[in-house]
């Protein structure tokens, strides 16, 4: 089944205020296409029995002339690792398949939940979420939908979130994002993924990889469908600060995150740069040399292992073989971190993050390309354990490094339409979001007519 995707929100309530969409119509297309061979693995646990009732008392709503909110019965689907009342939280693993039923929604899925979004289902994910690659051995690995020949990887950890959006189950996919999660898909998938500063928005209800860098967030269509689901679930809705092409300006990191292009991608972002310098945006390569020191700061796993072991070394203990060993492996990293160790590296992090702000001063974003590949073929990952680390590794790079920082990001996609998706990732420190949104929709508007030889 190819990309589907569905128009974006403005679009389809358009649609349905001039009569031209019945959301009910809509859903039931969305749960038709769910029951296709391609989309098999993307939903773990469907709902599009009340999703459907949901449309339909949108449809009346409307016809009443009621006021809806724009997600009112529209499809959007929530990652296996977020509360639903009455329903068991597995984070894609086995090992949480007896796990007691959430007993009430998570706060970003009862505000979702709020505004009349149709829940459509739960969405597969790398297992706890812990790997930008996105292959699940329990539950299968959705398959890229933009290559009809190789079956490639959404990528990870919110793949099923991707895919669902990618063909068309949703216009949206409540997703997570620690090192990448929301972004890699989306660059993969040829969406817009936006990671918030991890603060903005509650992660109670949603089962934790590290407490430090999880961030509840969203991809879609379109930079401003994005930020019309993080107003929700953030229950803050922020106004874009918007400039003017010519007003901006971005750095491009000398360092690190141009490293390892491929083909594609080096061709997109080279093109891409040349679109918006000729549309007057100023870009200038700038020195980072804070990213060579990210290898040194994690050598032991970072962050994420230590606090990942603290939340699984129980459950491991009696459970380890329900686990996906590469998971379990990447875990137990964490095991060797020491409390002085730790807050070494809490320490380093702070530390650092001035460095890297004060060199970003006067820029309206960091510019790179998301990740340094497009979307790699499903099989030789799965058989070889040395290739799907050095592509973990790979996918994770450019995103992680805006977790660390405890800043902001989005991709958005930025390939020609006989490219497989490539993403560009716009980037700032913390609590940039405003600003950061501004700047995404002022380069999507110059993007958005169509790549140029």
């Amino acid at each position: 089944m190819p990309a589907t995707l569905l128009p974006d929100i403005d679009t389809l309530n358009r649609l349905a205020c001039d009569g031209r969409l019945s959301r009910t119509a809509l859903l039931q297309q969305a749960q038709a296409r769910a029951r296709e061979p391609a989309a098999q693995a993307v939903l773990l646990q469907t709902s599009f029995d009340t999703a459907v009732s949901a449309a339909q008392a949108a449809d009346a709503a409307a016809l009443a002339g009621k006021p809806l909110h724009p997600l009112a019965g529209l499809p959007v689907s929530i990652k296996d690792l977020f509360d639903i009342g009455g329903e068991i939280t597995r984070a894609a693993s086995t090992a949480r398949a007896d796990a007691a039923p959430a007993s009430e929604d998570a706060p970003v899925v009862a505000r979702l939940r709020a505004v009349g979004a149709a829940l459509v289902g739960r969405t597969n994910m790398t297992e706890f979420p812990f790997s930008g690659v996105g292959i699940n051995p329990h539950y299968g690995t959705p398959v890229n939908p933009h290559d009809g020949a190789v079956a490639r990887i959404c990528g990870g950890s919110s793949s099923g979130a991707a895919a669902s959006v990618a063909l068309g189950l949703s216009v949206a996919a409540l997703g997570s994002d620690t090192g990448g999660s929301i972004r890699i898909p989306a660059a993969l998938c040829g969406l817009t993924g936006f990671k918030p500063t991890a603060r903005r928005v509650p992660l109670t209800g949603a089962f934790p990889l590290s407490f430090s860098l999880d961030t509840a967030c969203a991809m879609a269509r379109t930079v401003a469908d994005c930020v019309l689901v993080d107003g929700v679930i953030a229950d803050q809705a922020l106004v874009p600060v918007r400039k003017a092409a010519g007003a901006l300006r971005l750095a491009v990191p000398r360092q690190l995150l141009l490293d390892d292009l491929d083909e594609t991608v080096s061709r997109a972002f080279d093109r891409t740069l040349g679109r918006l310098s000729a549309a007057g945006v100023q870009i200038e390569h700038v020195d980072l040399p804070e990213l060579l020191e990210l290898s040194t700061l994690n050598a032991q796993g970072g962050l994420t292992a230590a606090e990942a072991y603290a939340i699984h070394r129980g459950t491991l203990a009696s459970r380890r073989a329900l686990y996906d060993p590469r998971v379990a492996a990447r875990i137990d990293r964490g095991a060797a971190i020491g409390a002085a160790d730790y807050v070494d590296l809490v320490r380093a992090r702070a530390a650092w993050s001035a460095r890297v702000m004060a060199r970003l001063e006067g820029y309206d974003a960091l510019a790179c390309p998301t990740v340094p590949v497009v979307a790699p073929p499903i099989a030789p990952l799965v058989a070889d354990d040395a290739l799907f680390t050095r592509t973990n590794a790979l996918l994770l790079r450019n995103p992680s490094t805006i977790n660390f920082l405890d800043g902001c990001a989005i991709s958005l996609p930025c390939h020609q339409p006989d490219e497989l998706p490539v993403g560009l990732m716009l980037a700032h420190g913390p609590m940039r979001d405003a600003p950061l949104l501004g700047t995404a929709l002022a380069l999507e508007a110059v993007l958005a007519p169509g790549p140029q030889a």
